[in-house]
């Protein structure tokens, strides 16, 4: 089940960039999902936004973990942060410490977009590096926020949108396809989604580019609520749990 949490949050990140700055999200937001891994109840994914001391600012926190039997196997704890722009949503500075199974990260990225460069600061290897980024760039964590400003509306069945990512050292161009929409039975009750499928590398953790799919509540929080993938060692499902401080009531269909 190697890297399967951090998995979750990339999938979360692989979708869409907005072309708008709506209030999807508010400071004391806090999303928890279920990980599946086949059978098995494998693990957790929390996501939250705090307040920071600039009001321009939010601070996203993503974590992973194992538990039971997945987790006396082989454990997961996963830590992601990102520091963005609260209007223009850029990224300004994103923390990432993982370790799975024994397979670590601890790196920090520092935006700036002025001079448009990324600086890395691998904290593991003890390297300093600068990277050139345009304007559009987001960071793996920051994505997920920006995505719940995009209007839906906009796009019509198997309509694709490319998204510019910074990750790992490299920039990433990762297209998404829009499917169409779904009514999806959950443990809130029912939601109407829009399913969309990010198209990502093939080989790298996935069996092929079109192996994630995404079901995103269809209206004004954009939250995803279910993910599915099929990867390398198996399938993974993750379903939302666990939601506090929405900025808009759940739209549900009795």
């Amino acid at each position: 089940m190697k890297r399967v949490l951090t998995l979750l949050l990339i999938l979360s990140s692989y979708i869409l960039w907005a072309q708008n700055g709506s209030s999807s999200f508010k400071e004391g937001e806090f999303l928890k999902y279920k990980i599946h891994y086949g059978l098995l109840n494998a693990g957790f994914t929390s996501l939250e936004i705090r307040e920071t001391e600039d009001e321009n600012t939010l601070h996203a926190i993503g974590k992973g973990w194992t538990t039971g039997m997945v987790g006396m196997v082989f454990r997961v704890d996963d830590n992601y942060e990102t520091f963005f722009d609260k209007n223009t949503h850029r990224p300004i500075h994103f923390i990432r410490k993982v370790n799975e199974g024994g397979y670590t990260k601890d790196k920090e990225i520092f935006f700036d977009f002025k001079k448009h460069k990324a600086r890395v600061v691998n904290h593991k290897k003890e390297t300093d590096s600068t990277y050139f980024i345009q304007n559009d760039v987001k960071d793996m964590l920051q994505s997920f926020y920006y995505v719940r400003s995009i209007n839906f509306d906009e796009y019509d069945e198997n309509d694709t949108i490319d998204v510019r990512m910074f990750f790992d050292e490299q920039m990433y161009m990762v297209k998404v396809l829009v499917l169409g929409r779904e009514r999806l039975k959950t443990k809130f009750g029912e939601i109407d989604c829009v399913v969309i499928r990010p198209l990502v590398q093939e080989g790298r953790v996935f069996k092929d580019e079109e192996n994630v799919t995404l079901w995103v509540s269809d209206d004004q929080n954009k939250i995803p609520v279910r993910i599915k993938a099929s990867i390398l060692v198996g399938s993974v499902k993750a379903d939302l749990i666990e939601v506090k401080g929405l900025t808009h009531p759940f739209a549900l269909k009795i």
